[in-house]
């Protein structure tokens, strides 16, 4: 039976559409049609006037719901993907910062089976780490970091399931990782670093184009006696085809800053992500020391909130960029849908409300609140 989702305001990429309607089939949209006059024997989705917008896709999101991926089981994947796809993220990429080769292995694992599953939201993994600068740590665990290893990162890349890695371009040897990412269809990004604009140089000509949390964990204009020395910021700015991620919350980005990026890199190569930690969408209150968290190499918690992080989840990057930053709502949701799903190469199956593309779709209201999601086609929250 074909759900026709009708009387909103639908986001296509021709801009809105009024008085339309989306025709879903299974996992697929069928059609997004000039009329929202009901269909005979369609399943009705009654919008009240809400924006119909595609799924949000995230792209660096470390767990949610009171679990975090670095636990690496399936109970703590599969809580922490559903309390996300509850505020409007469809697609995702769980994170795992600096860790054991051991722990990224465990991932990988758990993440295999799971994406072999139908309809699966998850898109493959994101390593943030380790191959980063100790003077750019922030809350990743210094003693983990090092320069990149060749042994270790062509181990892990053959799994096929690591579809982006974050490195500091400085490192000895990152050219070469970043070369090992392209060959094995990983998209290397840069962060956590203190590069030069020749290293950032470097490394776009090698095939990194994404900056991790940018403006976060990284150089930028400074002072060397009586010298100005720019810093991965500027020289992100530099290069117009470099993408970005901001971590949309209002408090990691100012929301003057957010328009900064903005007006310089443009809808086509700004992208939102969380970057957030358990406690994002959950009831947690409880905040742990990195002692009790990790033991022996092992996240033995799911609550890392003692160490920096987001608590955002998708449906609050939207509001803030609207609400703070004056985002058109058109933009905004570009930034968690088109966008992404642009940097990450998965267009052709997500990102926009098209024919032929995956039933991910999204129902804000005019405050920016989600109230209604739909993974695959399937319906995970329906409050109209």
């Amino acid at each position: 039976m074909f759900k026709q989702i009708y009387n909103g305001k639908i986001l296509t990429p021709a801009g809105w559409l009024e008085h339309g309607s989306v025709l879903v089939e299974g996992n697929k949209i069928v059609q997004v049609l000039n009329t929202d006059l009901p269909l005979a024997d369609a399943e009705l989705i009654d919008a009240k006037g809400a924006y119909i917008v595609p799924g949000g896709i995230e792209l660096h999101v470390h767990g949610g719901g009171g679990r975090d991926f670095m636990e690496c089981t399936e109970e703590a994947f599969r809580t922490a993907v559903e309390t996300h796809i509850q505020y409007g993220t469809t697609a995702i990429y769980p994170t795992l910062s600096t860790y054991t080769v051991e722990g990224y292995e465990k991932a990988i694992a758990t993440a295999q089976k799971m994406m072999a599953e139908p309809d699966s939201p998850i898109m493959g993994l994101h390593f943030e780490g380790p191959y980063f600068s100790k003077k750019m740590a922030g809350a990743q665990r210094p003693e983990w970091i090092t320069d990149p290893i060749p042994e270790d990162y062509n181990r892990l890349l053959k799994s096929g399931v690591v579809k982006r890695w974050d490195i500091a371009p400085e490192l000895p040897g990152a050219k070469e990782f970043i070369q090992a990412c392209c060959a094995n269809g990983c998209k290397p990004c840069i962060g956590h670093t203190a590069a030069t604009p020749e290293d950032v140089d470097m490394a776009y000509e090698n095939g990194a184009n994404h900056a991790t949390h940018f403006t976060n964990a990284m150089s930028t204009l400074h002072k060397n006696r009586e010298f100005k020395v720019a810093g991965v910021v500027e020289a992100v700015y530099a290069i117009p085809d470099f993408t970005v991620e901001v971590i949309a919350d209002g408090i990691h980005v100012p929301p003057v800053v957010m328009r900064q990026v903005f007006n310089s890199k443009g809808v086509e190569h700004m992208c939102f992500c969380t970057d957030c930690l358990a406690v994002a969408g959950s009831n947690a209150t409880k905040t742990f020391n990195e002692n009790e968290i990790i033991e022996d190499g092992v996240c033995k918690l799911a609550d890392r909130s003692a160490l920096a992080g987001s608590i955002a989840t998708m449906d609050r990057l939207v509001r803030t960029a609207v609400q703070q930053a004056g985002f058109p709502m058109d933009i905004a949701c570009r930034m968690i849908s088109e966008t992404p799903a642009k940097i990450m190469g998965i267009y052709d199956r997500k990102g926009s409300l098209e024919p032929g593309k995956d039933a991910d779709i999204v129902l804000f209201d005019d405050k920016q609140e989600v109230k209604f999601v739909m993974q695959m086609g399937r319906i995970a929250r329906n409050d109209l």
